[in-house]
């Protein structure tokens, strides 16, 4: 479930402060159109950025085996998580929880948006693992898979490298429940496979067309502690946004290998 409009709006004043865990929350409600629009419909800097971040780690740290199995946890409505991970995955899970957000990466990878065109040279360019990749979106159709799943659920030792975009901070309020979800992306990988995960820092909430989604404000410190018990070689950075706002404090990207 990626976090959308914390970018740009700050919560509804008074909701940011009731505890609110992930059960409680009709993922189902989430406006996946409006979350691609505001985020996706153009490369923003800070996106630019974690894009370098992560495709060069993972051209620094592949996986074995060479085309192994990926999944990007919670992909919302977002595709360039799993566009990072082209040259190193066979297969790519896209698991994501709620119906509305599978309906549209269901559409959206039978009719993509030129936006991505803008992502793919931002990953691609200047990264030689990439250039057998002559056409990523139809790429990407052919070897996604989309399974309806909760993070709380991710069996242990399935996949070869893994993603995680703005899910584990922007599903609940609750600290703990920030925590598990982010050691069960990371044990949902098998021993010694590379992972990124990307975070929004001090997060209040955010809104996507007229609903309220909760977020756990973290900073890197919290980000290191998640990780700590399940990761290791871990390199945690900050990401500054354009258009800071009230209601978030730009980005965080980790990247590491499970232990």
């Amino acid at each position: 479930m990626n976090e959308t409009y914390p970018r740009s709006t700050s919560p509804p004043t008074g909701i940011a402060e009731r505890p609110v865990e992930n059960g409680q929350v009709n993922w189902d409600a989430f406006n996946s159109n409006a979350y691609f629009s505001h985020n996706y419909g153009e490369l923003r800097s800070d996106d630019r950025r974690i894009i370098e971040i992560v495709a060069d780690f993972f051209k620094d740290n592949p996986p074995a085996p060479e085309l192994g199995r990926a999944i990007d946890v919670g992909p919302g409505a977002n595709l360039y998580p799993a566009m990072v991970m082209l040259p190193y995955a066979a297969r790519v899970t896209l698991f994501e929880r709620s119906h509305a957000n599978l309906t549209w990466l269901a559409d959206e990878l039978q009719k993509p948006h030129g936006s991505w065109w803008q992502f793919w040279e931002a990953i691609s360019t200047g990264r030689p693992a990439y250039d057998p990749i002559n056409k990523p979106l139809d790429t990407l159709h052919g070897r996604v898979s989309r399974e309806r799943g909760n993070v709380f659920a991710l069996r242990a030792d399935q996949y070869d490298i893994g993603t995680m975009f703005f899910v584990a901070e922007s599903i609940t309020t609750r600290t703990d429940e920030f925590r598990r979800a982010t050691r069960l992306f990371v044990t949902a990988l098998r021993r010694n496979a590379p992972f990124a995960a990307a975070f929004m820092r001090l997060s209040s909430g955010y809104v996507v067309g007229d609903e309220h989604f909760p977020a756990c404000s973290i900073d890197e410190e919290d980000v290191d502690q998640a990780l700590a018990p399940v990761a290791r070689n871990v390199k945690i950075e900050r990401v500054e946004s354009e258009d800071l706002r009230v209601g978030y404090d730009g980005m965080i990207v980790a990247t590491g290998r499970r232990k």
